[in-house]
This record gives structure tokens, sequence and C-alpha cells, in this order.
């Protein structure tokens, strides 16, 4: 059964600029300046969406000059595929149960 926690990373996730964002990271580390470049976004709306992944545990940063870099935690994708993977092997094995009416 999925917890709250992985509701709310779920609904982080289905914003379409942040998956765009958690796509870009998963190929490279990048900073900020690279991820306006990349996305089109404004800046102060794609920082409102970096905080919003690094609250949930989604990204992590990397301070460097006056720059911040950020990365994604592969773990945190990872941990939430396995929820559905679980998901996916339990409705398999399920196939054939069918409650009857009453």
């Amino acid at each position: 059964m999925m917890t709250s926690v992985d509701t709310e990373l779920i609904r982080v996730l289905a914003d379409p600029l942040r998956l765009r964002i958690v796509t870009l990271l998963a190929r490279e580390t990048l900073c900020t300046t690279h991820l306006v470049e990349e996305t089109g976004a404004r800046q102060t709306n794609l920082s409102n969406h970096l905080r919003v992944l690094r609250e949930a545990g989604v990204v992590e940063t990397e301070p460097c000059g006056r720059f911040t870099y950020y990365r994604l935690r592969p773990d945190v994708i990872a941990q939430l595929a396995g929820h559905f993977a679980e998901l996916a092997e339990s409705a398999r094995n399920a196939a054939e149960n069918k409650r009857a009416c009453p």
C-alpha cells in the first residue's frame, strides 16, 4: 500500500515543469542558469519549482561560487519506481482473483 509520503512525491513529480527539471537532472548536474536556458521558464518560477523538489528530497544542491548546482537523487526515484513495480506485480498475481458479488 502506498503511503502519504509517496502520494506527496507523486504530486510533486506530476507538475510538467518539475518533471522536465527531473528529466534534465537525470542526465547531468545543472545550475539554475542552465535550467532556465533548457526549460525557457522564468528564473523566479524555476526557483520555486526547485525549492519544491528540494523540500521533497528529489534534488540536492551543491554551491559553486555564486551559482548553485542541482543534482537528482536517484534513490528517491528508484524507491518510488519500486512502489509502482510492487503494485504491478500484485496486479499480475491477482489477475485471477475476483471477489464474488453478494
